[in-house]
């Protein structure tokens, strides 16, 4: 580039820039709800209610799938203030086309208390989800529950983050 081309921009120099004018309450827009009386619509609103379209009820997002996680949520075990889904006791939630639930669960050690009744209340609770036909309960203890299957949330309730 030669000293003789003009730059693509100006320079312009200024001693004392205007002040911009200060925001007010007054000049700020009045929102919808004052001016018609009518509360503005939420935008979230409809988007948040919206299930989505073509979800099998059994696969993860689907109604009769979620609605046994949340069930499954509800469950506490009875030394640890953390339900059973959280504490990682809860191995795989399978729902057949013809909504029949098979849940996989191990328990933190054969001996615990509650070995003999906390299948049969897993059970329980799960068939009486909306739309599941008959519920299954999969007692196994391979592989070995440990500490690293707790979510985030178990982790952080009992202080071990």
């Amino acid at each position: 580039m030669s000293n003789e081309a003009k730059p693509p921009f100006t320079v312009e120099t200024v001693d004392q820039a205007p002040t911009p004018p200060r925001a007010r309450v007054e000049d700020a827009p009045q929102p919808e709800a004052e001016t018609t009386g009518e509360r503005k619509r939420d935008y979230l609103d409809g988007f948040l209610a919206e299930k989505p379209q073509g979800i099998d009820p059994g696969a993860p997002g689907g109604a009769i799938y979620d609605g046994v996680v949340d069930v499954l949520k509800e469950i506490f075990d009875p030394e640890i203030p953390v339900n059973i889904y959280d504490l990682g006791l809860i191995y795989a939630v399978d729902v057949s086309p013809e909504a029949s639930v098979a849940v996989t669960m191990t328990l933190t050690t054969p001996h615990c208390p509650v070995a003999e009744s906390m299948p049969g209340e897993v059970e329980l609770r799960v068939a009486a989800v909306p739309g599941v036909r008959d519920a299954e309960v999969n007692l196994v203890w391979d592989p070995p529950w440990d500490m690293a299957k707790m979510s985030d949330e178990a982790k952080l309730e009992l202080g071990m983050l």
